[in-house]
């Protein structure tokens, strides 16, 4: 049987485990941070449900940033070319105002700019400017203002 632990427990606990997470920020059930020491997140920010955040290395989320439900944001990597299959670790930073959309995969050393969005059900292996859209047909385009 799954517990259900409400939004506030889970950023007190996360806190209380050596993560640094700014005021009115929602984190959803079924969030796994790995090391929750290696976290940081700004103000106003909302994790979705079932969002994962792998963090061998730091993770840097700004203000205003959503990571939707199912996204996953991986600091970790293997070099499959060497005999030992040893580890490519990197730190990877979301920028304020950012959107990593349902399901799109964020990798290991990556920034995601200020008010970029990483489309829905997308891969990012480099970085993403700021003000930029990155489709699923891997095309980059600005974003669109309101």
């Amino acid at each position: 049987m799954a517990w259900f632990t409400p939004a506030r427990v889970r950023t007190m606990l996360l806190r209380a485990f050596g993560a640094k997470i700014g005021e009115g920020v929602l984190i959803r059930h079924r969030v796994r941070v790995l090391w929750p020491w290696k976290l940081e997140i700004g103000d106003h920010t909302w994790i979705g449900e079932g969002a994962f955040l792998l963090n061998l290395e730091p993770i840097r989320i700004g203000a205003h940033v959503c990571v939707s439900q199912e996204a996953m944001i991986c600091t970790g990597s293997h070099d499959h070319r060497k005999a030992d299959f040893r580890y490519r670790n990197a730190p990877i930073t979301v920028e304020d105002g950012a959107w990593v959309a349902t399901r799109a995969t964020v990798l290991a050393g990556v920034t995601v700019g200020a008010q970029s969005v990483v489309a829905a059900g997308t891969v990012l292996t480099r970085d993403l400017p700021a003000l930029t859209l990155h489709a699923v047909d891997g095309s980059r385009r600005p974003v669109p203002e309101p």
